[in-house]
């Protein structure tokens, strides 16, 4: 076991204050707005293959993990950056300054479980009761505890796993002990997301648009809201479970054609077939 599989820590900078400046006898206040913090995962496109729909022909892309490419051009936007190397299956970095205070960014790792968290759960104190934590555990605890229960136990489907989570959030999980991903966008677009392909398939996200682009052109979208995806069972509405969703093209400014949004089809019903809580075929098969 590597160091980085034994490590657990947090990073929470939201009690960070912002400073005044005092002209003569002006006290000048700071942006109300905060700068929001930024996130990047690039993941192999063996950990999580993108929905066909989000690549647009001939897009300019580029491969964003030879020899490192956009986790590298992420650091050099934030020089106080830290980049965790997943190995082959891809990496996760994040920057330590500029964080917003309604919105603080956490990443922990517990058990060879890494995930970056960035938002507020509301009813935080419910599911550390719901999952058995003690009173110091914060939401991205809580993240990998309700995904280790899923995996292990899978008492809940995926669907209702993420629905349980009421606030502004979006999260970013990789599972290393079996090489899974796990990642999912509130239903209210609170927190910027983006998702795109690279030239070689591998999955990009981040709350930057600009690191997105950079690393697949044309090939790239907002994370479509409500919705989460998985190594297994690729993207799904965790508010609308039982209906497929469709590719819609998305067209920029310029009308270009930039990737697609997913959206909810009310006419088409997933085939579903529910193992009963306790049997052999649990929910841990299809998180």
């Amino acid at each position: 076991m590597s160091s980085l599989d034994r490590t657990e820590f947090s990073d929470d900078s939201s009690s960070q204050k912002h400073p005044v400046s005092v002209v003569g006898d002006k006290i000048i206040s700071p942006d109300p707005t905060p700068p929001i913090s930024k996130m990047l995962a690039v993941f192999h496109k063996s950990i999580a293959e993108a929905p066909e729909g989000l690549r647009t022909p001939d897009s300019a892309s580029l491969p964003a993990l030879k020899d490192g490419f956009l986790p590298q051009f992420f650091a050099s936007l934030h020089p106080s950056a830290v980049t965790v190397n997943l190995g082959s299956s891809g990496a996760i970095s994040y920057s330590v300054d500029k964080q917003n205070p309604l919105l603080p960014r956490l990443f922990a790792v517990v058990d060879d479980i890494f995930c970056l968290f960035q938002g507020h759960i509301e009813n935080v104190a419910l599911l550390k009761q719901q999952y058995g934590l003690n009173k110091t555990a914060n939401e991205v605890i809580i993240v990998i505890e309700a995904y280790r229960t899923l995996r292990d136990r899978g008492p809940y489907p995926a669907d209702q796993v993420v629905r349980d989570l009421h606030g502004k959030f979006a999260f970013v999980l990789y599972d290393s002990s079996n090489r899974t991903a796990f990642l999912a966008a509130d239903a209210d677009e609170s927190v910027p997301f983006f998702w795109g392909v690279d030239s070689e398939g591998h999955l990009v996200l981040s709350d930057d648009e600009e690191t997105v682009k950079k690393g697949c052109g044309k090939s790239f979208a907002p994370f479509p809201k409500g919705c989460f995806f998985t190594t297994s069972g690729g993207l799904r509405s965790f508010e609308h479970p039982l209906n497929e969703l469709r590719a819609e093209p998305r067209v920029d400014s310029s009308g270009q054609v930039c990737g697609a949004n997913f959206k909810v089809d009310v006419e088409a019903k997933k085939e579903t077939g529910m193992p009963r809580v306790g049997s052999a075929a649990n929910w841990s098969t299809h998180y």
